[in-house]
């Protein structure tokens, strides 16, 4: 009997673990949300929550809906809604959200960007230019 496809787009709750000790190379892509307790060396996609612990690692760049983070990223992250920064996280790498939180204690080395650029739109410029007299 063979398995059926499922064809329609599941509304999940399911949670996707990687327990402290185990340590994941490559990549790693998932539909749902995600805890990370170990490692991942390499690239993580995760299109709903991904949730670091303090114990948790990633070495490389991370892709997902929101991201709470309590453990360490090297790498680069681009997270589309709301990214959270906890007390004892370690951020080394560019960042990329719509909505950032970073709460007193966090280390944070890189640069971010918040911002929504249309296309073809330029960087704005200041209201006044203060070297110049009025």
């Amino acid at each position: 009997m063979a398995l059926k496809e499922n064809t329609v787009e599941s509304s999940s709750t399911e949670l996707n673990f990687l327990g402290g000790g185990t340590v994941v190379e490559g990549t790693v892509k998932a539909n749902n949300s995600v805890r990370v307790d170990g490692k991942i060396k390499g690239k993580m996609i995760c299109k709903n929550t991904l949730t670091i612990g303090v114990n948790g690692e990633i070495e490389g760049d991370v892709e997902a809906k929101n991201a709470i983070v309590g453990g360490k990223i090297k790498g680069k992250i681009k997270v589309a809604e709301k990214l959270v920064l906890e007390s004892k996280s370690v951020l080394i790498g560019d960042l990329k959200a719509s909505k950032l939180l970073i709460d007193e204690g966090a280390v944070f080395e890189g640069t971010s960007d918040m911002g929504k650029k249309e296309p073809g739109e330029t960087e704005q410029k200041p209201l006044n230019d203060m070297s110049k007299p009025t």
